[in-house]
C-alpha cells in the first residue's frame, strides 16, 4: 500500500482566516492540503474559488490536493493547474469528456484523479483507471459537511486495492478516527478530513493519533 496520507481540509477551517488555517495543517504534520471547489449546481452548495488555492500555494510548501464537484471540471482545469494545485480530482458522475479532462491534467504536471460518489459502481470509472494517479471515494454525498459516514463504499475500496496495490486510494465525508480506521484497514491510504482535525485545539496530536492507524490493523 502507498503511503498514509493524512489531509486535512480547510472546508472545515475558519472562512476568514484561510491563510493561518493552511499554515495550522503544515505546521501540524499534514501531507497535504484537501481544497473542495464547489460550483452550486453539481452539489447545492457553492464554496472557494482558484484564488484560495493561489492563496494556499503562498502559504504552504506541501502540496495541493484539489477536488472539483463540478459539473464541467474540463473548463477550469487550466485555472486550478495555474493557481497551484499539486493533484486535481474530478467526479466521474457529470457529462464531460473525462478521458480527455484527465489527460490534460497530466500533461500540465499535476497528479490526475477521479473522484465517486458513495453510490457510484467501480464499473463507472474502469475506463479511467489507466489515467488516474488517484482514486477518491465520497463516504458522504458532496456538498456539505459534517454529515454522518456512509459505509457503503468500503467494500469498492477493497475490491479496488486488491486490484491496484500500488494506486492511492482515499476517502472524503464523516471521517473521526473510527471511521478512518475502518477506511485502512479496506485499503484506503489517504484521508481528507475536516471537522476531527480542525475542532480539536491540538491538531498535531490528532494527525498522529491517525498515524497509528496502520499499528491497528
Amino acid at each position: 500500500m502507498p503511503a498514509l496520507q493524512i489531509n486535512p481540509s480547510i472546508l472545515a477551517a475558519d472562512v476568514g482566516h484561510l491563510y493561518d488555517a493552511c499554515k495550522r495543517c503544515e505546521d501540524a504534520g499534514a501531507d497535504q492540503i484537501h481544497i473542495d471547489l464547489m460550483d452550486g449546481v453539481f452539489v447545492p452548495n457553492m464554496s472557494f474559488s482558484p484564488s484560495v488555492v493561489e492563496m494556499a500555494r503562498k502559504a504552504v510548501d506541501i502540496p495541493l490536493n484539489v477536488h472539483l464537484m463540478m459539473v464541467r471540471p474540463d473548463q477550469y482545469v487550466d485555472a486550478f493547474c495555474d493557481a497551484g494545485a499539486d493533484t486535481l480530482l474530478v467526479h466521474i458522475e457529470p457529462e464531460y469528456d473525462h478521458a480527455d479532462t484527465l489527460r490534460r491534467i497530466r500533461e500540465r504536471g499535476v497528479r490526475p484523479g477521479i473522484v465517486l460518489n458513495p453510490d457510484t459502481e467501480l464499473l463507472d470509472i474502469e475506463s479511467v483507471l489507466p489515467l488516474v494517479d488517484e482514486v477518491l471515494f465520497m463516504t458522504v454525498f458532496p456538498g456539505f459537511g459534517g454529515q454522518d459516514f456512509i459505509p457503503g463504499p468500503l467494500a469498492r475500496m477493497q475490491e479496488l486495492r486488491d486490484r491496484f496495490p500500488d494506486l492511492d486510494i482515499a476517502v472524503d465525508g464523516g471521517l473521526n478516527p473510527e471511521t478512518c480506521q475502518r477506511c485502512f484497514d479496506h485499503g484506503a491510504n489517504g484521508f481528507d478530513i475536516g471537522s476531527a482535525l480542525f475542532k480539536p485545539k491540538d491538531m498535531a496530536a490528532e494527525i498522529q493519533k491517525l498515524r497509528r492507524m496502520s499499528s491497528n490493523a
